[in-house]
């Protein structure tokens, strides 16, 4: 299978911005071995923004866009770095490819990522896709990689997509308020009920919440690619992921 993650920022890196090592390593640990069995993988990854605050010592998330790109650019070179490292382990190699919303919307930068990828794939590098934070204005901008996430598998034929999070998957009520909210295994249409659950709510250091998870969910659902949102703090539920067995939720594609 073609199999898209997206590792979000509460997974990749504690809530002082500095790395989580034990998930990071976990994780490319997962991957590299989900690639040894024959599976295509491409990463999308956040952090680079919350990692940036944790090496520059931030006190928090910035609120003004130049501090914004310029945690960006310390924390993505902070980012590649561990992935590079943490994947050479293995034997794989990584590619970097950095985006955003206008190399989607024009014709000729999307075709030009569509055919960087595919080489990567075919020569057997695992790409990793974030936003390029570092330019990414409002106006440009994709906004959350939950998105942009969703725009990777669409744009690769991806079989599968996973969203790892803070959240085990869609519940029908918020689990942090509600004690008898119970997980929702598959969803196979997103219906008005379905968007009501979502929570805008993100994390600290992170930009997304159920909301974009489930605009995510309908993209990729209309492309016929199946979608899951699991929880990032086990990374090995990819394995069972991976095997069709029910983890998370499971959003089933219109084919």
């Amino acid at each position: 299978m073609r199999i898209v993650v997206k590792v979000g920022t509460s997974t990749l890196a504690h809530p002082t911005g500095r790395l989580n090592i034990r998930h990071v390593e976990v994780l490319v640990k997962t991957l590299s071995d989900l690639a040894n069995a024959g599976h295509e993988i491409v990463l999308v990854s956040s952090g680079a923004i919350g990692m940036g605050i944790g090496k520059l010592t931030l006190d928090g998330k910035p609120g003004d866009m130049p501090t914004k790109q310029a945690a960006a650019s310390v924390g993505q070179c902070e980012l590649m770095y561990t992935y590079d490292k943490l994947f050479s382990e293995y034997n794989h190699v990584v590619g970097q490819i950095l985006l955003t919303g206008a190399d989607f919307s024009h014709e000729d930068r999307k075709k030009n990522f569509e055919n960087t990828i595919y080489r990567l794939i075919e020569l057997g590098v695992i790409p990793i896709v974030n936003e390029n934070d570092t330019i990414a204005t409002e106006e440009i901008s994709v906004g959350d990689n939950d998105t942009l996430a969703a725009m990777t598998a669409c744009s690769v034929e991806a079989d599968l997509l996973v969203l790892l999070s803070d959240i085990d998957g869609l519940y029908t009520k918020d689990p942090h308020k509600n004690e008898d909210a119970t997980l929702i295994p598959v969803v196979t249409e997103i219906t008005p009920s379905i968007e009501s659950l979502a929570d805008s709510g993100g994390s600290a250091l992170g930009t997304g919440g159920m909301v974009t998870k489930i605009h995510a969910a309908r993209m990729a659902m209309d492309n016929g690619v199946d979608m899951v949102i699991a929880n990032g703090a086990r990374p090995e539920v990819l394995y069972d992921i991976a095997e069709g067995k029910l983890a998370g939720t499971r959003f089933s594609g219109i084919r």
